[in-house]
Order: C-alpha cells, then sequence, then structure tokens
C-alpha cells in the first residue's frame, strides 16, 4: 500500500512538472526570436520607446492608444477615436481623444492598458499564446521582428472577441 502512494505521488509530480511546457506555447519558436529581437531594441533604445496599440469594434469605432515608455516605465497614454462610426452621438468630446501624464495614467477607462513591451510580452508567454481549446490563436511580427498582433479568439464567440493585442509600430524614442 505504501509503495502504491507513492508511485501515485511520483506519476502526480511528474505529470504536473510536465503540464506547463514549452509546448504548450503556441509558435514558441518564432515567440522566442521575436523576445530576442524585443530584447536587442530594447537595449538599443536604453528601454526608451513608444508604440501603439490598435483596435476595431465590429459595429464601427476605432481606436488608437500610443503608450510612451522612458527607461522602462509608462510616462504617458495618448488615446485617439480614429472613427467614431456606431458611437453615441452626445459622447463629450474629452472622451474622443486625450492623454494621460504621471499620476494621470490609467485613469481614463478606454484605450490599451498602460504597461511596458516587457508586460506585453509576458502576458503572451503566460496567457495569449498557450494552447487552449476551441480558439484560434494569432501571432505576427511586423514590427521588425517584434510582436504586432498576439492573442487567441474563441471559436463560440460572435462579436469584438479578439483577446491579446495588436501594435500597430513601435519606435525608439
Amino acid at each position: 500500500m505504501k509503495h502504491k502512494f507513492l508511485l501515485i505521488i511520483l506519476l502526480l509530480f511528474g505529470y504536473l512538472s510536465n503540464s506547463c511546457n514549452s509546448e504548450d506555447l503556441k509558435d514558441q519558436n518564432k515567440f522566442e526570436a521575436s523576445q530576442k529581437t524585443w530584447l536587442t531594441f530594447k537595449k538599443s533604445s536604453n528601454n526608451s520607446y513608444r508604440y501603439t496599440v490598435t483596435n476595431k469594434s465590429w459595429i464601427g469605432p476605432s481606436w488608437e492608444t500610443s503608450i510612451t515608455v522612458e527607461n522602462g516605465i509608462v510616462v504617458q497614454r495618448d488615446f485617439e477615436f480614429t472613427s467614431t462610426e456606431g458611437l453615441s452621438t452626445n459622447i463629450q468630446q474629452s472622451d474622443l481623444q486625450w492623454t494621460e501624464t504621471g499620476s494621470e495614467i490609467g485613469s481614463h477607462e478606454n484605450g490599451a492598458e498602460p504597461i511596458t513591451l516587457d508586460e506585453i510580452y509576458s502576458k503572451a508567454q503566460n496567457d495569449w499564446l498557450i494552447k487552449r481549446n476551441n480558439t484560434t490563436t494569432y501571432f505576427e511580427t511586423e514590427n521588425n521582428g517584434m510582436i504586432s498582433t498576439c492573442g487567441y479568439v474563441d471559436k463560440q464567440c460572435a462579436d469584438d472577441c479578439f483577446v491579446g493585442v495588436k501594435i500597430k509600430n513601435i519606435e525608439a524614442q
């Protein structure tokens, strides 16, 4: 009985230690190459850069959020609707376009999350690119080898289902 118990514990330990390995990450090789490119860019730019996230709803409106990072810290977030089709006509002008700096960063509900590219690569590796059932995963590197699209869509979802990030551009500051 004691031996069976130990065998079960060993099997359970083996299963758990192998359940979250790199094979669970979709596009592992492409991700690692992109992350290496990112780390080279990060070093050459002194971890100071600006990137722009785009988003669009199926009902028409689209928007962009630019995040400025200096020495690894988000210092500014700019938001702008690039199309207001489908939005309420009584939306405030101050909600259509704004800039946050300092302690204001993150104070508006709209826009991309004010995070660094290090945090985006972490989310890509630990969430967005994890293999899942009933999803389609996307990973593109059209920003000179760095992430441009990373995320997934549940195949059961009909509208605005993308979970992840779409980065239009990344530039050194």
